[in-house]
């Protein structure tokens, strides 16, 4: 990259530690730059206060907040719980986030004609991954800055303290110091204590989880909800319409109020090495839980197994970065043709960081109570099953048969 060519540059910004360095870095280090800061709101709250204040003051621009919630939970979210998929019980909360943000990224790139497209993601992670290949997916040939292979920068201690000799504004100290992402779907936390796969979470402490409590401290008195579905998208929440979008920041709610939604998992990272990270997605939790439960009644046995096995590939896809790729396409409509009877009503009791089935519901259910039963019935003949078992164990008996003969 010839920097001598690059007069303007739109940033990924969230106002967190590594793209509030970034920006003056850029100004230093990319003779004196245009920065144009771009922030895709996908929930995450108050992290969004005071944003445009602080990239301004730290030498950008102009900043640009694109609301992306709606399109993030129709098009992203919803259609990864209707694909089952979870990458190692991960529920991809940051995974998906990335490529829609990217996505609006590179519109703003090409109608500001930036020279170049930079984010903060580390040479570490999965996540410089997804923003690059969105990037290349809608403008291949754009240049990518990612500081975090070019500068002297060894650690998160460091960036504090080029943050302090450059008097920018931090939410957090070097005791608080953990690497986290928020959004409407989930929080994420890893760094600190959690680096030691042998320390337990404290998840008790005040201040750690900010999604909901430990299921230590949730209420002593289970909590009943109704949810409903069509062609396998939430649409009511007990008994209230509801679009899906609000449907999950009301489940946050409950299931945080419930101590639903916490994943302690060491993961396998897509650069190669494990990594240990903290997870809250209490609506998210709630939500899978209850779409797989009205899928138990709805889904035949040939396509709910096969949905599984492609489940494995979906998530994969997701957490790789390759969501704009023909076969996460293709996959989708998959999902698409199994969800069409996918519509009914699930009952569940939230305890104590618990989901407890507690009734499904759906005029398309391929369940037969007539023909299940253990009492009298007229539907079934028991005897057929003589037949059944000699044709479906006929290759197991001939396979006998010649090893005997083969043995005398």
């Amino acid at each position: 990259m010839d920097k001598s060519k690059i007069k303007k540059v739109v940033l990924a910004y969230s106002g967190g530690l590594d793209t509030s360095i970034i920006i003056p870095w850029l100004k230093e280090n990319y003779n004196n730059c245009e920065v144009i800061a771009v922030s895709g709101n996908v929930g995450q709250a108050d992290e969004l206060e005071g944003l445009e204040e602080k990239a301004l003051k730290t030498g950008a621009s102009k900043l640009y907040v694109e609301d992306l919630t709606d399109a993030f939970v129709d098009e992203f979210i919803i259609p990864t719980v209707q694909a089952g998929a979870k990458y190692e019980e991960y529920m991809l909360g940051t995974s998906f986030a990335r490529p829609i943000i990217a996505k609006r990224i590179v519109e703003i790139a090409l109608a500001e004609n930036a020279d170049a497209i930079c984010h903060g993601c580390t040479g570490k992670g999965n996540d410089q991954v997804r923003f690059e290949l969105a990037i290349k997916a809608f403008a291949p040939d754009m240049p990518i800055i990612a500081p975090w292979r070019e500068w002297s920068i060894k650690s998160r201690d460091e960036e504090i303290e080029y943050a302090e000799a450059h008097n920018i504004p931090l939410k957090i100290t070097r005791e608080t110091n953990y690497s986290k992402d928020k959004n409407l779907w989930h929080l994420s936390h890893e760094g600190l204590d959690l680096e030691d796969a042998g320390n337990e979470p404290m998840y008790e402490k005040e201040g750690f989880l900010e999604m909901g409590v430990s299921p230590i401290v949730a209420p002593d008195k289970p909590e009943y909800i109704t949810m409903e579905f069509e062609k396998g998208v939430p649409v009511a929440l007990n008994d209230k319409k509801m679009s899906a979008k609000e449907i999950i920041l009301e489940l946050n709610k409950i299931g945080g109020e419930n101590g639903i939604g916490l994943l302690d998992i060491v993961e396998n990272r897509l650069v190669g090495m494990k990594c240990r990270g903290v997870y809250e997605t209490p609506g998210g939790e709630i939500l899978y839980f209850a779409h797989n439960y009205l899928e138990t009644v709805c889904l035949d046995k040939m396509t709910a197994h096969k949905k599984q096995e492609i489940s494995v590939c979906f998530a994969e896809l997701v957490y790789n970065g390759q969501w704009y790729t023909p076969l996460r396409e293709a996959l989708t409509a998959f999902v698409d043709k199994t969800q069409e009877n996918v519509t009914g009503k699930v009952k569940l009791k939230l305890y104590k960081g618990n989901i407890i089935k507690a009734g499904v519901w759906s005029e398309h259910s391929l369940y037969s109570e007539e023909i299940a039963t253990f009492g009298a019935d007229e539907v079934y003949n028991q005897a057929d099953a003589a037949g059944f078992i000699n044709l479906f164990g006929l290759p197991i008996k001939v396979q006998a048969q010649i090893k005997n003969k083969n043995n005398k």
